[in-house]
């Protein structure tokens, strides 16, 4: 029993940590990698251990012992032995199934034909004989399997799979509490020489930071049966194009990368001719613009989710066969739609990497990127490349505005998603938008918002340039390189701008609404403004007062105070005192 440590582990596997204890900042530093933040107040912050979040470090090498040594470090008291039994438990659930390369088999074309092909077959094995039956009993998933005969040579306690039910039975055995090893080996794909230069096209030396070289050989591993697979976690602004440009050079094949609007596409081109020997000849754009398909093609996931009737098949989905790709890149991983999902599902002979700043998503889905796109590779804390100068350093700053009187009633009466509407449009942000500029003459100022209209007005008070989804691709580049040359100062942008935007001078984001308590776009405006820089950069949210705005915005804000940043709190009562 130690009363100085910060944290009090629970039986129910709730973690309390005290965030004015000394070591509190280093024990959330250990906490990110095996658990999840659930709630940030003021003096207590909570986490959980999860099956995912204990699987998820295992397949990155973070044994149960290592957790259970993390606990035992920092806990003020007694760790319940409960707890470090169903860790270690649970832990050991990741590999006790595995697939593995099995058999080619002639199967009748269809049931009583005489016609036969040849179908490619994997062996799904359990380490144990009750796993096994267990497996055999699990109604959705017995009916992708077969018995097999080990006298023919088939593992101990094996099943049959088609191959092409490989990601299926992903899915349903996770749901069924049981994560797959996968180790088939993966297609190599079409070869490509792809490079990296020693220096850009401008001529500067081209440098990869330690992290993003390990973040690319975590996912690469030595290229043999259960490697080429997985996702890798690091800050906006620490350079994850970087990461899967360096995976192209370690694979040297041709690939598909999806990301998540038309600017992101522009933007991947840019970084692929500026930092590799790749030709604007080998490289194209598929998109609401543009629709060819070379060795190396950048596609947004809208184009591949657009389908004429609400009903019909996806027409786009037919890239994912167009070429013999040997790498997928999924860019903002945490994004990928769920029609996505179907063709992932199918896809899982290819290497694959998904990159992101954040493995939260709000339709709780996190298992689909785990078993399909594949399981944490490596991840950083935030604030240790924050420490290390690789991002800038933030302060983040809630202001709270009251209602105006007048709304009081309106608001009162209202159904919930109308209340956050009225929260968020609430007329007196306005004037606090134009004093945070005001007060902040040397910075480049991102102002982000979701309702058009309120977005609309601001425009209208600042005289500045706004970009929408509705902004053409042709004005919205024009806008964006104004404001990277310095020709714009403060630059009003829609939630098409919460990804994949490179604006690496912003150094003050003012965010006015949200949607709802999105914690992953919550990480990804802050993101804005993370390029290094020399000044500190600041990230303000106005909050309505007394409204659902608080509630959604302290849910918005838990990945955040996970990875280590407080939210100050001002009161805006016509004057704005930021060293209150």
């Amino acid at each position: 029993m130690n009363y100085e440590n910060p944290l009090i582990v629970q039986g129910d596997r709730s973690l309390l940590l005290d965030v004015h204890a000394p070591l509190a900042e280093e024990c959330r530093n250990a906490l990110i990698p095996f658990a999840e933040l659930e709630k940030s107040p003021e003096h207590l912050h909570t986490y959980r251990l999860t099956p995912l979040s204990l699987w998820n470090a295992a397949s990155a090498g973070f044994s149960a012992d290592d957790a259970v040594e993390v606990l035992q470090k920092f806990a003020r008291y007694d760790v319940p032995q409960s707890v470090t039994a169903w860790i270690k438990e649970t832990e050991s659930r990741f590999g006790k199934i595995k697939l593995i390369a099995g058999p080619d088999i002639e199967v009748p074309v269809k049931e009583g034909s005489a016609e036969k092909i040849v179908e490619h077959f994997l062996y799904l094995v359990a380490d144990s004989l009750p796993v096994f039956k267990e497996i055999g009993a699990n109604h959705s998933v017995k009916k992708l399997l077969t018995n097999t005969l080990e006298d023919n040579g088939a593992p101990e306690h094996s099943f049959l799979l088609k191959l092409t039910d490989r990601g299926t039975i992903k899915q349903l055995l996770l749901q069924a509490g049981w994560p797959v090893k996968d180790e088939v080996a993966l297609v190599d794909g079409e070869p490509l020489d792809v490079s990296l230069r020693e220096t850009t096209s401008a001529g500067r030396p081209l440098q990869i930071r330690e992290y993003q070289k390990g973040a690319a050989n975590a996912l690469v591993g030595d290229k043999g049966p259960g490697t080429g697979f997985g996702t890798i976690v690091l800050p906006c602004g620490a350079g994850k194009t970087i990461v899967g440009m360096t995976i192209m050079d370690m694979l040297k094949t041709s690939t598909l990368i999806i990301t998540t609007n038309i600017s992101a596409v522009h933007q991947w081109i840019d970084e692929l001719l500026d930092k590799t020997n790749l030709t604007a000849d080998q490289i194209a754009e598929y998109s609401g613009e543009s629709k060819t398909i070379k060795q190396v093609t950048v596609a947004t996931y809208q184009v591949l989710t657009w389908r004429p009737d609400k009903e019909g098949p996806y027409p786009h989905f037919s890239i994912f066969h167009e070429r013999p790709w040997g790498l997928i890149i999924y860019d903002e991983v945490h994004m990928l739609p769920a029609p996505v999902f179907r063709v992932v599902a199918d896809l899982q002979a290819v290497r694959r990497v998904g990159l992101t700043a954040t493995l939260v998503r709000e339709d709780g889905c996190e298992g689909y990127v785990f078993s399909l796109v594949g399981p944490k590779r490596y991840d950083v804390p935030w604030k240790e490349l924050e420490r290390d100068q690789w991002i800038a350093s933030a302060e983040c700053i809630e202001v709270r505005i009251d209602l105006p009187a007048t709304q009081e009633i309106e608001y009162a009466v209202a159904g919930v998603r109308e209340k956050h509407k009225i929260a968020s449009m609430n007329p007196d942000k306005l004037p606090v938008v134009r004093k945070i500029i005001d007060s902040h003459p040397e910075d480049k100022i991102l102002v982000i918002g979701q309702y058009l209209q309120q977005l609309d007005e601001i425009v209208k008070d600042l005289g500045c340039p706004i970009i929408t989804g509705k902004t053409p691709n042709t004005e919205r580049d024009r806008i964006y390189n104004d404001f990277r040359e310095g020709k714009i100062r403060v630059l009003v942008v829609s939630k098409v701008a919460n990804f994949a935007i490179d604006l690496p001078d912003a150094s003050l984001a003012i965010q006015v609404s949200g949607t709802f308590g999105s914690r992953q776009e919550e990480a990804q405006r802050l993101g804005r403004i993370l390029r290094p820089k020399e000044r500190k950069s600041r990230f303000f949210t106005l909050i309505t007062r007394n409204t659902v705005e608080e509630e959604f915005g302290s849910n918005r804000q838990k990945f955040l105070a996970e990875q280590g940043y407080e939210y100050k709190i001002v009161r805006y009562d016509g004057e704005l005192n930021l060293d209150e």
